[in-house]
C-alpha cells in the first residue's frame, strides 16, 4: 500500500513540474498569461495520462 502511495505522489509531483515547466517555456516564447496557464494544465493532463496508461502497462506484467 505504501509504495502505491509514494508512486502516485511521485506522478503527481513529476507532473506538477512538467506544468510548471511548459508554462514557464510559454511565457518566455510571448503566451499570455491565459495562454501559458492553458498550456501548462494540457502538459499536467497529458502527464497524468501517460502515467496512469504506464501504471496499468505495468499492472498487467507484473500479475
Amino acid at each position: 500500500m505504501a509504495v502505491i502511495l509514494l508512486s502516485t505522489a511521485l506522478m503527481i509531483v513529476v507532473a506538477l513540474l512538467v506544468a510548471a515547466s511548459a508554462g514557464k517555456l510559454a511565457r518566455m516564447d510571448g503566451a499570455t498569461y491565459p495562454a501559458a496557464l492553458t498550456r501548462a494544465a494540457a502538459a499536467f493532463a497529458t502527464a497524468l495520462a501517460l502515467a496512469t496508461a504506464m501504471a496499468a502497462a505495468l499492472t498487467e506484467i507484473l500479475t
